[in-house]
């Protein structure tokens, strides 16, 4: 047996191996550990990059649907202003009529529709002109209004929730 042998057949110097060994182990463990770290903040990163995709996504096919249904509706103006400048010209003797009531059921049908997706009338007549949700046909002078108050409205306006389908057409008083 040599100097360097033990009994057991292991050399003497088997501690600093051991040790070595287990330093090594260590620092695989803590680049494992780093490394399973790493992972897990990109697992993180990726569910919160998905998530915001979805909502995103979902924004996106909402502002489409309100897009579409924006563009419909506007479509719809003109027939409901049609119908109710119809029942402007009716005469007294028919007004009280099945098939006059008929259409005023269809009015009624429409302007609740119109209510139903959010769309409310645009306020105008007395008030002052705002460019935002009035549009001036005619600026004229006219006695006992102020300048730039609204004289009166010759188109309804419309609005859907905050955006505006169309303004109001008015005739608008200028100071004299």
């Amino acid at each position: 047996m040599t100097e360097r042998e033990h009994p057991s057949g292991s050399s003497i110097d088997e501690p600093a191996k051991s040790e070595t060994d287990s330093n090594a182990l260590l620092e695989q463990l803590a680049q494992a550990r780093a490394q399973a770290a790493e992972y897990l903040d990109n697992w993180r990163r990726a569910i919160a990059d998905l998530s915001n995709a979805r909502k995103r996504m979902q924004r996106e096919i909402d502002d489409y649907r309100a897009a579409a249904s924006a563009g419909l509706l506007e479509k719809l103006l003109p027939v409901v202003d049609d119908v109710d400048r119809a029942f402007t010209v009716v005469p007294a003797e028919q007004a009280e009529t099945d098939w006059v009531n008929g259409f005023r059921m269809i009015q009624r049908k429409l302007h609740s529709l119109l209510e139903g997706e959010g769309v409310t009338t645009i306020s105008a007549e007395g008030l002052l002109f705002d460019p935002a949700v009035h549009y001036a046909v005619t600026h004229e002078e006219a006695d006992g209004f102020n300048d730039g108050q609204i004289i009166a409205e010759l188109v309804s306006g419309y609005k859907l929730n905050d955006k505006v389908l169309r303004p109001a057409m008015v005739r608008v008083a200028k100071g004299n």
